[in-house]
């Protein structure tokens, strides 16, 4: 993605949306998990995102109670 030298773990959260979207080049791929391999707290970042991702998805396939609905729309501000 990028070859400038900097902080590989700067380096791999530049590349850690790309490589959860799996649009990594086959050699960005294989650096980004190398780098996982290696660091432990890249894999809990990692881990972290793609747990985040999975309850977003979740969230947003869930519909919502008529009463929540009705609790957010005494929220809104006229």
């Amino acid at each position: 993605m990028n070859d400038s030298p900097q902080d590989p773990c700067a380096h791999f959260e530049e590349m850690m949306q790309p490589y959860l979207d799996h649009i990594l080049t086959e050699a960005e791929r294989i650096e980004a998990e190398l780098h996982l391999d290696d660091c432990e707290w890249c894999r809990r970042r990692y881990r972290f995102e793609e747990s985040l991702r999975t309850y977003v998805r979740q969230a947003v396939s869930e519909p919502m109670s008529s009463a929540l609905k009705a609790k957010l729309a005494a929220l809104r501000i006229p």
